[in-house]
C-alpha cells in the first residue's frame, strides 16, 4: 500500500476511534432495534475506514486500489481490530 494512503488510513482509524461519543449515541439509540449493538458500532467504524481507503486511493493515486493494495488494507485493518472493537463497547 502506498505510504501516503497508509498514513491517511491510520489517521482515519484514530479519528474514528476518537469519535466514541458519536458511536455511543448511535449504539444507544439503536440498541432496542439490534441484537448486537457493539457489532453495529464496530461495523460503522470499519465502514468509515473502508470508505476512506477507497476515497484516498482514488484521490492520491488517481486510480482504484489493486487487489494487492486491498489485501494490505485488510491486513492493516485486521491488525487494528482489537483497538476498534474496544472503542465500540
Amino acid at each position: 500500500m502506498d505510504g501516503r494512503v497508509k498514513r491517511v488510513i491510520l489517521a482515519k482509524i484514530d479519528e474514528s476511534l476518537s469519535s466514541s461519543d458519536e458511536l455511543s449515541i448511535l449504539r444507544t439509540s439503536l440498541a432496542t432495534e439490534m441484537k448486537c449493538p457493539w457489532d453495529f458500532a464496530t461495523g460503522l467504524v470499519i465502514g468509515r475506514i473502508y470508505n476512506s481507503f477507497h476515497y484516498q486511493t482514488r484521490r492520491i493515486l488517481k486510480r482504484n486500489a489493486t487487489p494487492e493494495e486491498f489485501r494490505e488494507f485488510v491486513e492493516l485493518l485486521t491488525s487494528e481490530m482489537a483497538r476498534i472493537e474496544k472503542s465500540s463497547k
